[in-house]
């Protein structure tokens, strides 16, 4: 009887122990789903309707004040486009560092051009400057490979941004920063890979824009920088070895700011909504995913109502999420009823982020017009007040348009029904693209 008696505890302990264990993996499972893949925070529903447009100081002060960095004068901002000018020059910028570097990056992928990079980055490193390399998990096809290896033995530090974090794994840094000695700084869209090695000239390479600033500008980057380095390695850099004193360098006018879901996530949202709004003549977007929400589709439809000209180039067939481009195809309805031109690039692999707003208004750099940059991961953007800026732009995106393939609203109605088929499937999935 004794026997038997034990023998139910001992199952009843048993049975309590794998319950609390069910109960432990369902908390643990609906705490990982919860925090990665469903929205928390608010966010703006509503049209805003400025009285002033992207010419006007007013437009200016409201986003000094609302994206958080002022915009600030003194700043020279020289465009590189696809590989064959982004690299040389980063390249260049790192083998004549003597203090400090800071490099946040995005994709980082095996191959000849991360090679360059690492070696880069280890020679600098062995010469006793401070060097420091944040670099995505996500993004990043080579962790535990020769690269890391060779830049961690070299003395560079390395630090893997939300690596191994369940909860918060589906928030990556999307950002693409370069800064050298506190005074030269980069960014834009390029990755580190073979892919966007060229100028843009064969199907499996990346047409993209990337930008080298100098001026006071350079310590907004370099704090843009800082937030994500302070995240992950808990170190604060700080003095002259990394902002030290900068005195004006050009005459243009621009704007380092910063979003993350950690700050709530609508800072990027917010700049592209208030500068359409604030649009009077024309809008430009070059965008390499472009899945508008349903506010960003009615602040553009609202925009052409006003009379604004409005031309869209993203990437044609050649894309490496078909998914994404079927969403983003999936949306178009309502733009293009309302006049809004949108073009299909076709030579190459589309990459480009920027949009020219009236032609003296630019915002350029790591975000995409997709719900995973306006609200998940970490972006980078530079926001141009300069005319100079914009009319170069303007040009860019005319030759972009020149390669592209202009999509009628009879085009997109006779689309095959397979792509209707999997972009309304798709739209399921549209808060994770």
């Amino acid at each position: 009887m004794q026997r038997r008696h034990r023998h139910e505890r001992d199952a009843d302990a048993r049975g309590g122990l794998k319950l609390a264990a069910s109960l432990l993996i369902s908390g643990v499972a609906g705490v990982f789903i919860a925090r990665n893949f469903f929205e928390t925070d608010k966010k703006i529903q509503h049209l805003i309707d400025p009285t002033y447009s992207v010419g006007d100081p007013s437009f200016c002060r409201t986003v000094s004040h609302l994206l958080g960095p002022p915009l600030i004068a003194g700043n020279t901002v020289e465009t590189l486009e696809n590989g064959r000018q982004i690299f040389p020059a980063m390249l260049d910028a790192i083998a004549g560092a003597q203090r400090t570097i800071t490099f946040e990056n995005f994709v980082f992928a095996e191959g000849k051009v991360s090679t360059r990079f690492a070696r880069a980055l280890a020679e600098r490193a062995r010469a006793g400057v401070k060097v420091h390399f944040l670099q995505d998990a996500m993004g990043c096809n080579c962790l535990h490979g020769e690269e890391m290896a060779m830049m961690k033995r070299a003395g560079v530090q390395v630090e893997i941004f939300r690596y191994m974090k369940l909860t918060r794994f589906n928030q990556r840094t999307h950002r693409k920063i370069l800064v050298i000695d506190g005074r030269v700084g980069f960014t834009g869209g390029v990755g580190i890979s073979d892919d966007w090695d060229g100028d843009a000239d064969a199907p499996t390479r990346w047409r993209d824009t990337h930008y080298r600033l100098e001026g006071p500008v350079v310590a907004q980057l370099q704090q843009a920088f800082m937030d994500n380095w302070m995240e992950t390695r808990a170190v604060v850099l700080h003095g002259d070895d990394y902002f030290p004193a900068l005195k004006p360098a050009g005459e243009t006018t621009c704007q380092v700011f910063k979003s993350s879901a950690s700050d709530g996530g609508e800072n990027a949202r917010l700049m592209v909504l208030l500068s359409i709004a604030a649009a009077r003549r024309s809008i430009h977007i070059g965008n390499a995913y472009f899945i508008p929400d349903d506010l960003t589709i009615q602040t553009l439809v609202a925009a052409r109502r006003r009379g604004v000209e409005i031309e869209v180039v993203v990437p044609g067939p050649l894309i490496d999420e078909k998914l994404a481009r079927m969403v983003s195809v999936s949306r178009w309805g309502p733009l293009l009823r309302a006049g809004v031109r949108i073009y299909e690039y076709g030579p190459a692999l589309y990459h480009c982020k920027y949009m020219v707003v009236d032609g003296c208004w630019s915002s350029v750099g790591s975000t995409n017009l997709d719900n995973r940059s306006l609200r998940l991961n970490a972006e980078a953007n530079l926001n141009v007040h300069d005319t100079g800026f914009a009319e170069e732009h303007e040009r860019l995106f005319a030759k972009d348009r020149a390669a592209s393939r202009e999509i009628t609203l009879k085009a997109w109605r006779h689309r095959p029904m397979r792509e209707k088929v999997w972009g309304l499937l798709g739209s399921v999935l549209r808060t994770q693209m």
